[in-house]
């Protein structure tokens, strides 16, 4: 498919701001607020837009009129987590606890020699680390 590329990862939060501050703090994540424009599901509500990694991640509030479920326990089927790669692990796992986070997973090393660890964000949101091994 010519011309196909990763846009985004689109999060649904029950507390936007809770959500934004984790990847700002986290991550370092740029943080930019308006809302959603008429024509779209949500018109005049707030929505959060983050840059970080690289990567466009835009935050929903939650539905304004659907009973929103809990997320399941983790593992699960479906979109499980958001990994970003870093060049190493235990570092960024250390600088991420000085500010607090919670480490769901790890660090551990793989078989491959690929170190990673996850990070849990508001909602259950999983955030993996990772550095992958070095080819031989």
């Amino acid at each position: 498919m010519n011309g196909l590329r990763f846009d985004h990862v689109h999060l649904r939060c029950s507390d936007l701001e809770a959500t934004a501050r984790f990847f700002e703090t986290m991550f370092g994540a740029e943080v930019s607020r308006d809302t959603y424009p008429q024509g779209t599901l949500y018109p005049g509500q707030p929505r959060i837009i983050l840059r970080v990694g690289g990567q466009r991640i835009p935050l929903a509030p939650k539905h304004p009129t659907a009973a929103m479920a809990a997320p399941p326990p983790f593992p699960y089927y479906g979109v499980e987590h958001i990994g970003f790669t870093v060049d190493d692990v235990d570092a960024a796992v250390a600088e991420l606890v000085a500010k607090g986070a919670e480490i769901a997973v790890g660090p551990l090393t793989r078989q491959t020699g690929t170190r990673l660890a996850f990070v849990r964000g508001p909602d259950g949101i999983m955030v993996e680390l990772v550095a992958r091994a070095r080819a031989s």
